[in-house]
């Protein structure tokens, strides 16, 4: 008896569970609306990051005019703003990009030239970027630079 003890005591000594806490790896983040773009080119950092996250939320955080983000806007219609939206993130989804150069534009708005890379596709896109009421945010980006890109899968 005291054997058969002895051995369920060193089955249960042996029988330990260890957790061990590894950090996880987080996506690169999104601007949200409580997070302001301070000048203009975090504003293009927001809206690069929210298309290569697919997020359609913080790309309309980003993405807006003098008056505020396109979300709050009512230039287009809620619909209206999401069908955009999905496009500019169909249209513009990277692997990686680089900002070539950034220079004044009319009106007081900042342009910066991007290089979007896609698998072995690279383009050159024109990005304005507009001061609002509480922090910058892309204005418009151009389409025909990567036009053919928008019916790739």
């Amino acid at each position: 008896m005291r054997k058969l003890l002895l051995a369920g005591l060193l089955l249960a000594g042996a029988c330990k569970t260890r957790t061990i806490d590894e950090p996880a790896t987080a996506p690169a983040p999104v601007l949200s609306a409580s997070k302001a773009a301070i000048g203009p080119r975090p504003a293009v950092d927001a809206f690069l990051s929210a298309i290569k996250a697919q997020d359609l939320q913080a790309l309309s955080v980003a993405w807006g005019d003098k008056t505020g983000p396109v979300r709050d806007s009512k230039v287009f219609s809620r619909e209206e703003m999401e069908q955009r939206g999905i496009y500019l993130l169909r249209c513009f989804r990277h692997d990686r990009t680089r900002v070539l150069g950034e220079s004044a534009a009319a009106g007081g708005e900042r342009n910066f030239q991007v290089e979007l890379m896609r698998g072995t596709v690279t383009r050159v896109a024109d990005f304005l970027v507009v001061q609002g009421p509480d922090r910058w945010y892309v204005r418009t980006a151009n389409m025909d630079a990567v036009k053919d890109l928008c019916a790739a899968r």
